[in-house]
């Protein structure tokens, strides 16, 4: 098994700015003014998003040569659905997304078979995409400064 291990750290700045850092790597998050944020960077689960867009980019890349696919551009649009009462407290619902939607726009010359084959083998193979479809073990400790 060629296990990696990853890892990230998170530092609440300012109201709700985090600070994320991953190797030399920072990427802020904030809310939009809307849920009380100042607007600064885009929110969790709009980061969420788009690290299910890199992935899915990623992926494409790395396999198109050797599916035979001369893929000339990628873009992926998503989109997903909360229900901000789950977040809130309001009601008895999940918090986090229940319907994540994409679009592919792929500039190739392959014929939809071929992209259709493709397009079910990066989903298949998208390491955050597998994170949000499948369950993942998840432990915390907690310490007290």
């Amino acid at each position: 098994m060629a296990k990696e291990t990853f890892t990230t750290t998170s530092t609440l700045e300012d109201q709700f700015l985090v600070k994320n850092t991953a190797r030399q790597h920072t990427v802020f998050v904030d809310e939009p003014a809307s849920l009380g944020g100042t607007d600064t960077a885009v929110n969790p689960v709009e980061l969420l998003l788009a690290a299910l867009g890199s992935c899915q980019s990623i992926v494409a890349r790395t396999y198109a040569k050797k599916l035979d696919i001369d893929l000339q551009g990628f873009k992926v649009e998503l989109e997903g659905d909360i229900d901000l009462d789950g977040f809130f407290d309001k009601a008895d619902v999940r918090p986090g997304f229940y319907d994540i939607r994409a679009t592919y726009h792929i500039e190739t010359d392959a014929d939809e078979a071929k992209v259709s084959d493709f397009v079910r083998f990066l989903e298949a193979h998208c390491p955050v995409g597998d994170t949000i479809e499948n369950t993942v073990a998840f432990s915390s400790v907690f310490h007290i400064i």
